[in-house]
């Protein structure tokens, strides 16, 4: 469908301040969308990730500032939009151990928020983003969206229950929603939280040696722009309305092996060692995610276009020019 489909389109982008809600909105305005991007209030004076887009897009959106938990102010910003792309949520996996009841009231009370309010306003289509990690360490890979949803994690479950709420909309409201459920994804922008960018960071800085947690875990790693495209395509195309569609590459690697190539890449030969605070708790940690994408892939004619070696050699560029950004060696959870 092309550019053409979003032109002139008021699109609401929820957690635009975020990895993938920044390069979502990138691509929206980058295809002609009216787009509002909703980032969370605080007290900082940036947009957060909206502050790397180039300045001729970052211009063409409008930012608003509040909070998904309030159903009055989301009800407000709905209103007159004909796409809503819901982000906006609590990802960090470790901190769901310390307030899972946090995780709870965003993931789940401010997704009902959102759905509310396209429901009250008729909107033409919601996407609501899950995860990969709804799933759990897989009884079968790779997986499809019949898999059995196993909440490993606070944050798994309260991400299940958000799933959950946005099917029984679509079956009891006729709510036009879609379920995306990327797997796990990476590119530029995103925080040291996460193991790609804590790596490189390493790599890149002063100490003598690379801090990670389990290097046995196997992730399905998909480049953040063919994540944010997979969500233009679930969007586009009516056959979608009320399903669940995996996004990932179908290709499986190792925490290990992917610190072993960037290691290559940057002509690094330091060593890696193990950090027993990066581990989760035994029964917690998910093992195995590799996606079964066909169903996306077969409904829309999506397919990803960046394989792993070129997703992070851009990542490590990116990561060069903003180390100052990284607290190499310290990671918060």
């Amino acid at each position: 469908m092309g550019s053409s489909f979003w032109s002139g389109r008021e699109v609401l982008v929820t957690g635009a301040g975020g990895f993938i809600g920044s390069h979502l909105c990138e691509t929206l305005a980058s295809q002609c969308a009216r787009v509002t991007a909703l980032i969370h209030y605080d007290t900082r004076a940036d947009h957060a990730n909206l502050e790397f887009l180039p300045a001729a897009l970052r211009s063409q959106i409008k930012v608003v500032a509040g909070d998904i938990c309030d159903p009055f102010f989301m009800n407000s910003l709905v209103r007159g939009k004909d796409t809503v792309f819901h982000l906006a949520a609590l990802i960090a996996i470790p901190y769901s151990y310390v307030a899972p009841q946090s995780y709870v009231r965003t993931n789940m009370e401010g997704t009902i928020n959102v759905l509310e309010a396209c429901r009250a306003h008729g909107t033409r289509r919601m996407v609501h983003t899950s995860t990969s990690e709804t799933y759990g360490t897989a009884l079968y890979a790779p997986i499809d969206e019949k898999h059995p949803l196993q909440g490993q994690s606070p944050y798994s479950a309260s991400k299940i229950g958000a799933d959950k709420m946005a099917e029984s909309y679509f079956r009891s409201f006729e709510t036009p929603v879609v379920t995306l459920r990327p797997f796990n994804t990476y590119g530029p922008r995103q925080s040291a939280r996460a193991v790609i960018p804590t790596i490189i960071s390493q790599v890149l800085g002063d100490k003598p040696e690379v801090k990670l947690g389990d290097l046995s875990p196997i992730r399905d790693l998909n480049y953040v722009v063919d994540t944010a495209l997979a969500f233009l395509a679930v969007a586009e195309h009516d056959a979608c309305l009320g399903g669940t569609y995996n996004t990932g590459t179908g290709v499986g690697i190792t925490v290990g092996d992917v610190a072993t190539k960037i290691l290559s890449f940057l002509g690094s030969k330091k060593p890696i060692v193990e950090d027993r605070s990066r581990i989760r708790p035994a029964k917690s940690e998910v093992f195995k995610l590799i996606s079964n994408s066909n169903l996306l892939r077969e409904t829309t004619g999506w397919k990803p276009a960046f394989d792993i070696d070129r997703g992070l050699q851009e990542t490590i560029k990116y990561v060069q020019a903003n180390l100052g950004r990284f607290r190499v060696g310290e990671y918060a959870v």
